[in-house]
């Protein structure tokens, strides 16, 4: 007996991936704000502590729906070192006072959403399927 196995269509696999991205932002939405209530107010009011917060919050929701989906440890790592790298980066213009608290926040979410998806290109065998 022969079996054949049939393979998506460019467009079911794209709009697949797309799916999980679109997933991945709407649990971190969902971790920063099921978790946000649970730090004490002090730390928000320092913007370098509130920003390293929020991505916590963020990566810790990302993380569960990826290992839902039965991703590696190590994909999802890559994941959360996409969504903390921005925010890193940018904490030595804010310390040199060259950044503000808010450009601190913009910038950190504005580049955390195209490093999250160069990260599911790079690794695309993963999420393209």
């Amino acid at each position: 007996m022969t079996t054949m196995t049939t393979s998506r269509s460019t467009s079911r696999k794209l709009s697949r991936f797309v799916w999980h991205y679109v997933e991945m932002v709407i649990a971190m939405l969902a971790g920063m704000f099921a978790l946000a209530p649970l730090w004490p107010d002090a730390w928000s009011a320092r913007p370098e502590i509130g920003a390293l917060v929020m991505a916590t919050d963020m990566t810790i929701g990302m993380t569960v729906a990826m290992a839902l989906r039965r991703h590696s440890w190590a994909r999802i790592g890559e994941m959360a070192a996409a969504m903390y790298l921005p925010f890193l980066v940018l904490l030595v213009p804010f310390w040199l006072g060259a950044l503000s608290a808010t450009g601190l926040m913009m910038a950190g979410h504005v580049i955390m959403f195209p490093l999250m998806l160069a990260a599911m290109v790079w690794r695309r065998d993963h999420y393209w399927h």
